[in-house]
């Protein structure tokens, strides 16, 4: 049989917009994967999709399997042939399982032993025998959400309509629930009529007729290019944002964008307002003059031709009119209460039953903000702004704005603090301590924001592991890895001079205090440390360091963050340097044999040095305690490694003349202990011995 098209569309009541495309690509890979499966060949597999319809094309597709050859094999020769040469009955029966005439099986050796092995020829089935068996492929797509219709058993993202299941220009019968397959599509739901589908190949001019455009990439440039005709008409600049792009898409079957305005004397409320409004409520593109201000006009799409725009323009800027009413009186209500009346309410807010109310978190988050901006040493004024950002932080969750649009929470924090005379430095923080927000976000602008929003990040992940919130695999509810990923990439882009341990361990006194955590303090500070441990690594890993690299410089003690990624970049950048080994092969000869050591509170005994390597080896040590640890500090790391490598000779004079391990057991133990405390302090920069040469 010859090679033809096939044709799947799934007709559904309207998806909702965000489901659409995943399902469209989901559809697309099932079908290709089972082409695969049951070998049938074929060029290529279009998918299509509308907020009604999910569609493949295969194109070129074989009309019956390729024929294929199977070896199975049996039992060993030597329990399959007597004798006397003849077949065993084990034999016999291995050659009846697999259908075939005894004189058929043939001997092949396998890894040294020799097994019976029968061939068997499979015909392959017709395409349209098997095209069948795409009922099971649809009633196996997962959805985000499903639901159930009728009396119908099956659970689905949208009640299913019509099916059409076309292999050329025949159709491939089966059922899902009471819809039987045909060949019979349906255009737009007001514009277009039901159409036959003659062959697959007319499928997109088929439905183009009847005002649906299939395919979601010529549909989303379809929007696209009429609105670059609007602006280009208006003289305006529209911003079109690609996430609205594609939801819009995923509504529409035939676009046909248009404009409308409002009244001027709404765009006293902020822009934020007016754009996430329009977006959010109505999926409209604000408009902007060429030099970025908003302008009183919006950008539509609607689901249908170009007739009668008028009164489409006039309902959508109705409809507009009323959110953009409401929108203005919720911003002038909120001015009516201070800043510091809305924080007396976040008590009455619970943030998590065992973590007390959201005021309970705001004064937590005071305290870290208090202790993190003295213990970098900054000055009282900034100090002072940051904790009067950290006890505003969270009033604005009590406005009438942040409770009709939560993304806007900070935001409207800092509008209104400066509309109450709060300090610009104090309202911008009050929006930046939420930054990084998502992956690829910046870090706030100021140190103040800075230091509020890791002091809030602390308190949630340190609250959360504290009552055993603490994710697992996929589950993470509380976004606890992405911010903790915000305090490793805030404190590491400001540099600031914050010990990680330091941190955790003030952030879980803090919330000890106040009676909230039911673990012990020491387990609960490990795991989240540990759980910090990932997220420095993946940051490090990110920026291009080595694996090996990432493990020799992420030990037990963590300390400060800038300081850890300084190193790593260091270290990855000389190990393309020749001598760069023979200093790690130095180094690393210490850690290793340190591990035999018994214990660290071993004191070094100059008296039972024997040698003038172990005295030089021990004046190395000394100087190296000194000054490392205020190099490290200072974020001198040229020069602390420098310190590292100047040891190379000491060392291997050391190991050329000393035997460590001698027979003499307080030598021996004395030697061990030097090596141990030679080793921390060489671990302090890395743990070289992770480190992996080619």
């Amino acid at each position: 049989m010859s090679n033809q098209d096939f044709l799947l569309e799934i007709g559904l009541e309207e998806m909702p917009a965000r489901f659409v495309t995943g399902a469209m690509y989901q559809l697309k890979e099932k079908v290709s994967g089972w082409l695969n499966e049951q070998r049938l060949e074929f060029s290529e597999v279009q998918a299509f999709s509308t907020p009604r319809r999910l569609a493949v094309v295969v194109t070129d597709l074989a009309g019956r399997q390729g024929d294929v050859v199977e070896e199975a094999r049996g039992p060993a020769k030597k329990i399959a042939v007597a004798e006397d040469g003849s077949w065993t009955k084990a034999a016999q029966g291995f050659a009846r399982g697999q259908g075939i005439d005894p004189d058929q099986l043939f001997v092949k050796e396998v890894k040294g032993t020799e097994y019976l092995f029968a061939k068997k020829e499979i015909a392959g089935k017709e395409t349209k025998e098997l095209l069948s068996q795409m009922e099971s492929l649809i009633t196996g797509m997962s959805f985000p959400k499903n639901m159930k219709w009728g009396t119908q058993n099956l659970r689905y993202v949208r009640p299913i309509h019509w099916i059409i299941a076309l292999y050329g220009s025949e159709v491939i019968p089966f059922s899902i629930t009471d819809v039987q397959t045909g060949n019979m599509t349906r255009g737009h739901r007001f514009l277009g009529n039901e159409k036959v589908i003659e062959e697959p190949g007319q499928y997109k001019e088929a439905l183009l007729s009847e005002f649906v455009i299939a395919d979601p990439q010529e549909r989303k440039e379809a929007v696209r290019k009429q609105i670059k005709m609007i602006e280009e008409e208006k003289g305006w600049k529209i911003p079109i944002k690609e996430e609205l792009l594609e939801e819009v898409n995923n509504l529409i079957e035939y676009p046909t964008a248009l404009y409308g305005s409002f009244d001027e004397d709404f765009l006293a409320i902020p822009d934020e307002v007016l754009i996430t409004s329009m977006r959010e409520h109505q999926r409209y593109f604000s408009v902007e003059n060429k030099e970025g201000k908003l302008l009183p006009h919006f950008v539509t799409v609607r689901n249908g031709n170009d007739e009668h725009l008028e009164n489409v323009q006039k309902g959508n800027e109705k409809v507009l009119r009323a959110r953009l009413s409401d929108s203005a009186f919720f911003y002038k209500e909120d001015q009516k209460k201070k800043p510091d009346q809305c924080v007396e309410q976040l008590d009455n807010i619970v943030y998590h039953e065992d973590l007390g109310s959201i005021g309970d978190k705001v004064r937590r988050i005071e305290k870290l903000t208090d202790a993190l901006g003295k213990g970098i040493n900054l000055s009282d004024t900034v100090v002072s702004q940051a904790v009067r950002a950290a006890h505003l932080a969270k009033f604005d969750l009590v406005t009438h704005m942040v409770d009709e649009f939560p993304e806007l929470q900070g935001f409207m924090g800092e509008k209104y603090a400066l509309l109450a005379g709060e300090e610009k430095e104090v309202a911008a923080a009050v929006n930046e301590h939420y930054s990084p927000r998502f992956a690829g976000d910046s870090v706030p602008e100021s140190i103040q924001g800075a230091l509020v929003g890791i002091a809030d990040k602390i308190d949630t992940i340190v609250g959360c592991f504290g009552i055993g919130l603490i994710p697992t695999g996929s589950q993470d509810p509380y976004g606890l890895r992405r911010q903790a990923a915000g305090v490793v990439q805030t404190a590491v882009e400001y540099r600031l001079d914050l010990n990680l341990e330091e941190i955790i361990q003030l952030s879980l006194t803090t919330t000890e205090q106040a009676g909230l955590l039911k673990m012990d303090r020491k387990v609960t500070a490990k795991e989240v440390l540990e759980f910090f441990g990932l997220r420095i690594k993946n940051l490090l890993t990110e920026r291009g360091v080595r694996y090996d690299i990432v493990d020799a410089v992420l030990p037990g003690q963590y300390g400060k963050l800038d300081v850890l990624l300084s190193k790593a970049e260091f270290l990855n950048k000389k190990a393309d340097e020749d001598e760069f080994k023979q200093t790690v092969e130095a180094l690393s000869r210490i850690t290793n044999i340190a591990k035999k050591a018994q214990q660290l509170e071993n004191s070094i005994e100059e008296d039972l040095f024997e040698s003038e390597e172990e005295k030089t080896l021990y004046t190395a040590y000394q100087k190296l305690k000194v000054t490392l640890p205020g190099l490290l500090k200072e974020g001198r790391i040229e020069e602390a490694y420098e310190q590292l490598s100047s040891l190379e000779e000491t060392i291997n004079n050391y190991f050329d003349n000393v035997m460590v391990m001698t027979e003499n057991e307080a030598v021996k133990e004395n030697r061990l202990t030097q090596m141990n405390h030679l080793s921390e302090e060489i671990k302090k920069f890395a743990s070289f011995q992770h480190i992996v040469f080619p």
